[in-house]
């Protein structure tokens, strides 16, 4: 016979891991992103940013935020279906 309450501290504590996890993933994404960028927009670093540089960076955070978002929103709507 199984007890409820263990069953339950079990599920609450793989909801954190999970949730950990995630977080790791995303602060993984960032630092790539972050690197991405300034890769791609940053031909040499000084006291201040260029209005081009400026842009670029701009324009590259848009999009990592653009695609973030479309591909978090997506997942949700896979749960909410019941993971079909």
């Amino acid at each position: 016979m199984e007890d409820p309450e263990r069953e339950a501290d079990v599920s609450e504590l793989q909801r954190l891991v999970a949730v950990e996890e995630q977080r790791a993933r995303l602060a993984a994404q960032v630092h790539n992103f972050m690197e991405v960028c300034w890769e791609k927009c940053v031909d040499k670093p000084g006291s201040k940013l260029d209005s081009r540089t400026e842009t670029c960076l701009a324009n590259c955070v848009n999009r990592f935020i653009d695609t973030t978002l479309s591909i978090t929103n997506r997942f949700a709507q896979i749960i909410q279906k019941g993971g079909h």
